[in-house]
């Protein structure tokens, strides 16, 4: 056991999917898996671990945010042996293109988080995927004739920001959309020398103003899990 996952040795999977709402594991859970055992529910954050088509998988709430998705992978890998850590998440979108429900991978994830900074001393780290997850999970799509979108995106640490028209200077270099944990993930799974890779669906544009509901970001979205489950 580990300070924030009561799951005993060998309970959690080599591969791990990361959402950061802990009802969205539980739906991944019942949905997709098989032979389905909940091996944590310490401060209200679920995990699972079960089968899907055969092979065995965990799923596990991360919270929101690089501070709380770092606690959770650390604890995976350190503790619970996680070789693949796959997040599935929703993100709002910085350009027209990228519409709603829209699938993004994130091959790279800039940030306005300062963790990183202080760890390499106010120099720059790029954190990025795991080019063999980046590269199936391409492919997967392909089969399932799923459009994605494919970029930079921004792990940001406000969801409120004080001034909502920041993101265009974003938008203006590239970056698709934003999220709240990947710059995190890509960093401690560089750190151990394990694979990570961030699946995203657009659950809103800040071009646009369209929103999903929050059922709809917790029950939906079945494209990116068929995608994570199936490079699992």
């Amino acid at each position: 056991m580990s300070i924030h996952i009561n799951a005993e040795k060998g309970a959690i999977a080599e591969t791990v999917l990361l959402p950061g709402d802990p009802l969205r594991a539980k739906w991944i859970a019942e949905t997709f898996l098989e032979d389905v055992t909940c091996y944590n529910e310490v401060r209200g954050m679920l995990g699972y671990t079960g089968f899907y088509k055969g092979k065995r998988v965990s799923v596990q709430g991360t919270g929101m945010g690089i501070p709380s998705t770092l606690i959770y992978s650390e604890e995976l890998i350190k503790e619970y042996g996680v070789k693949n850590l796959i997040r599935v998440g929703s993100a709002g979108s910085y350009q027209e293109e990228v519409k709603i429900r829209d699938i993004v991978l994130a091959m790279a994830a800039s940030s306005t988080s300062s963790i990183n900074t202080r760890r390499f001393h106010e120099a720059n780290y790029a954190p990025t995927a795991n080019f063999e997850l980046f590269q199936k999970a391409v492919k997967e799509a392909e089969k399932r004739n799923i459009e994605i979108k494919a970029g930079n995106v921004l792990s940001s640490d406000e969801f409120y920001a004080d001034n909502f028209n920041d993101y265009k200077l974003w938008a203006k270099f590239g970056v698709l959309c934003v999220e709240m944990e990947a710059a995190g993930l890509y960093t401690v799974a560089a750190k151990y020398n394990v694979k990570a890779l961030t699946i995203l669906t657009i659950s809103d544009s800040l071009v646009t103003g369209e929103r999903t509901t929050a059922q709809e970001r917790e029950e939906t979205f079945e494209e990116m899990m068929h995608i994570a489950l199936s490079i699992a």
